[in-house]
């Protein structure tokens, strides 16, 4: 099966805008949700779930659910070690900088594992503590541990039932589930870390996320599937709203506030709980690009660069970390602690250093790995 280069650039999209929003500049406002209430780690996520579907139901088909498990466990194992990876140099060389300096962008960070470190070292293995910044893969790893079960219960049974209870399970999550099963494991099991340290990422509201794209990519296997396809008055009334979505996020007076100070009403989109308000916004930019993204993409050069992080968005993925980091070990969260020609110098050495990791990555890949195979989730 051969790559599809579309979606690899789309990735390496996703990372290019995570890395401008991760990065304390004057672009990290400007660029942060730049197509509306949406920002680039819903994109990513959905098309990971997207690649995952597409690919491992393609193994399960020509190969049986067990080789399939074995794919997404293996899958998981990778990024879980990119996980450990990541914070053994948050707790050791960001750490030592930090202190060295007193840092208070570090200590803010590390707060939890400063006052606790020998805790915060198990948990952060055990993906319960996850510092900010750090909390997208141990949820990837959640998602891959569950999407074999799901994925081999859908292609039997179909998805109707799934993606039901997927739906159930965001709604609880909006009225305080994550917090109410946290609270369950304070009493039962003496869980010291506090709930804000578990991840800025409600999991069990992104879950729907994931596995709506899962069932996208699984769908394109099966017997005799056909093309997305959208009645003309759904695109219309999709980008009317798209278009309205823009304008506020970037006209409108609270900027990524959409309601200023009203915290209730801010809920409606609220990244971490991926509110009700959010979801409509990226569903009606993923219809769009649905629509009209094949002809767009083939009237435009192949962006080989865009495509080379994306084929490598895992390693990729944790170096733009690495390198958000040093940053705010050496120059803090200050988005004006540089003139305009030193944030201009500093994103063009971090994305060099991102291309030259994808490009290694790219280099390693090719000497073991057979040509044309599909892209792997999150990156080879």
């Amino acid at each position: 099966m051969k790559r599809y280069w579309e979606i690899d650039a789309l990735r390496g999209l996703m990372l290019v805008l995570m890395t401008v929003t991760h990065l304390p500049t004057r672009l990290t406002d400007p660029l942060g949700q730049p197509f509306g209430f949406v920002s680039a780690a819903e994109g990513f996520v959905l098309l990971s779930a997207f690649v995952s579907g597409l690919v491992y139901s393609r193994v399960s088909y020509n190969q049986g659910v067990n080789s399939m498990r074995r794919a997404f466990w293996r899958r998981a194992l990778k990024v879980y070690l990119s996980q450990a990876a990541t914070l053994l140099f948050l707790f050791t060389i960001i750490t030592a900088v930090g202190l060295r300096i007193d840092q208070p962008a570090v200590k803010n960070l590390l707060s939890f594992y400063l006052a606790n470190p020998h805790e915060g070292f198990i948990y952060s293995l055990l993906l319960i503590y996850e510092p900010a910044l750090l909390d997208i893969l141990p949820m990837y790893i959640f998602f891959m541990l569950m999407s074999p079960w799901v994925l081999a219960f859908s292609l039997r049974r179909g998805w109707i039932g799934v993606m039901t209870a997927s739906a159930m399970i965001w709604a609880a999550a909006q009225f305080g589930l994550s917090e109410w099963l946290y609270e369950l494991a304070v009493r039962h099991l003496g869980l010291s870390v506090p709930f804000h340290e578990t991840g800025a990422f409600n999991a069990l509201a992104w879950q729907s996320l994931w596995f709506a794209g899962l069932w996208m990519g699984a769908s394109r296997n099966a017997p005799g599937a056909r093309p997305f396809h959208f009645p003309k008055w759904l695109v219309a009334l999709a980008a009317a709203a798209a278009i309205y979505g823009f304008y506020w996020r970037h006209h409108g007076i609270n900027g990524q506030a959409p309601f200023g100070g009203d915290a209730e009403l801010n809920l409606l989109f609220d990244k971490w709980l991926l509110g009700p308000l959010r979801i409509v916004n990226l569903v009606v930019l993923g219809i769009l690009a649905i629509q009209f993204g094949p002809a767009f993409m083939r009237r435009i050069p192949r962006l080989h660069w865009l495509e080379a992080m994306g084929r490598a968005s895992l390693p990729v993925f944790c170096a733009h970390l690495v390198a958000v980091l040093l940053v705010l070990a050496i120059y803090g969260d200050s988005q004006t602690a540089r003139p305009w020609w030193g944030d201009a110098l500093l994103l063009a050495v971090v994305f060099s250093g991102l291309y030259a990791v994808a490009r290694i990555s790219q280099w390693g890949d090719e000497r073991k790995k057979a040509p044309g195979r599909l892209a792997q989730p999150l990156g080879d």
